[in-house]
């Protein structure tokens, strides 16, 4: 019964995710010269392995226009397991982009 509860706490450990509500920024443009999203979350830094979720950003904008915004986004924090894991992962599959073929 121990070993079921000793891995039931590493999974815990594993899967745990702070979750924090803070203020955001967005900036929308969508004109001929620019075309982007950024947003930037106020008193938290973003890694490896965290997920944001924005509310109330709009899902689209009209041609030609341009729109800064406040919004409320919801962070949760990866475990350092997770945290690990995934730059691991993701600096293992960035090499599958450096195989380039040449012939001949």
């Amino acid at each position: 019964m121990i070993g079921g509860a000793v891995a039931i706490g590493a999974i815990g450990w594993w899967a745990y995710r702070r979750t924090r509500e803070v203020a955001c920024t967005i900036d929308l443009e969508s004109t001929p010269q620019e075309f982007h999203a950024h947003l930037v979350l106020d008193g938290i830094e973003v890694n490896e392995g965290d997920a944001v979720l924005v509310h109330g950003a709009p899902s689209r904008i009209p041609l030609g226009e341009k729109r800064t915004m406040q919004a409320r986004a919801t962070v949760q924090q990866a475990s350092l397991p997770r945290r690990i894991l995934t730059r691991v992962l993701g600096t293992s599959g960035i090499t599958e982009l450096y195989e380039v073929g040449f012939e001949g």
